[in-house]
């Protein structure tokens, strides 16, 4: 009993962990002139030394084939330095609430995807619940272009976030086989050790020393973003989903978009509409539809 409670609670700590991650962007945009270049590199290299701390300590584990290692550094690539960069350009003109919605999408492109390239042909449940899903996220994104009609850049900035879930919905279809061979731990650690490469020689061919120069509260948000909303949360996840298997960890997920949007009402000040309210139920509905394998009740 205990170890299931452990488990709940590691899900609830990393899924709010995660949840914070939109807002702490915002908060460093909003408190200093900070480019998404430097604010990924800050997050990359400061959360390095956690996940090279985990590949170490699972270095005596059985060796990894050489394709597997080509599939950890495009995967890397993809799925952590690209998605990333495009969640932290997106989110320059995008609310964290709206932001954290649309990558909540993932899991019903996952579908999409599958269907596409993998003939996994979508059953009448999940064709529903995409229905439901994209009603949602056009009520959510209609609503606020009808608030300010000439918000060309809140447009651009969502297509950059769903973009960034296409990457990641890429990652776990094509990924879904190696992270069996490798390991879900190991694999996590290596494509981060990726992901920081290419983010750095970013930093270093656009940005210059003096990018650095920051205020210590942009430093401090910087720290918070690299270890509790980007190394913890990944430890926290993996256990969880140990204690108590995705099917429950994905109801807990669904708390993910909305403790988003009240930290973005109450820390940044932003702003919900009611259809906003009604296109984001509508949206955590789809995605529990997908995401949540119903079990048929058995008789004692």
């Amino acid at each position: 009993m205990h170890y299931r409670i452990w488990g709940i609670a590691f899900a609830l700590a990393g899924t709010v962990s995660f949840a914070f991650r939109p807002v702490l962007i915002k908060l460093a945009y909003s408190l200093h002139p900070v480019s998404a270049t430097t604010l990924l590199f800050l997050r990359m290299t400061l959360s390095l030394p956690f996940f090279l701390a985990m590949a170490w300590w699972m270095r005596g584990e059985a060796p990894i084939a050489r394709r597997d290692w080509l599939g950890i550094v495009g995967l890397g690539f993809l799925g952590y330095y690209l998605a990333s960069l495009l969640d932290f350009l997106g989110l320059q003109y995008v609310s964290a609430g709206v932001g954290r919605l649309i990558m909540f999408l993932y899991p019903t492109l996952v579908i999409i995807l599958s269907a596409v390239f993998l003939k996994k042909h979508p059953t009448r449940r999940e064709l529903g619940a995409l229905a439901i899903t994209y009603s949602g996220i056009a009520l959510v994104l209609s609503s606020q272009i009808a608030r300010d009609p000439s918000s060309r850049m809140f447009v651009f900035g969502a297509l950059l976030i769903f973009a960034s879930a296409m990457c990641y919905a890429v990652y776990l279809v094509t990924g879904s086989q190696l992270v069996q061979r490798v390991g879900s731990m190991r694999f996590t650690a290596y494509t981060m050790i990726v992901s920081a490469m290419p983010a750095i020689v970013q930093f270093c061919v656009l940005e210059s020393p003096a990018a650095l120069d920051l205020p210590a509260a942009l430093w401090w948000i910087a720290v918070v973003l690299a270890v509790a909303c980007t190394a913890l949360p990944v430890l926290l996840v993996a256990e969880a989903l140990k204690r108590i298997g995705a099917n429950h960890f994905a109801l807990i997920g669904a708390l993910g978009p909305v403790t988003t949007v009240f930290a973005d009402l109450f820390l940044l000040g932003g702003t919900l509409s009611a259809a906003q309210m009604v296109g984001g139920a509508l949206v955590i509905s789809g995605v529990l539809l997908v995401s949540v394998k119903w079990e048929p009740q058995t008789r004692s």
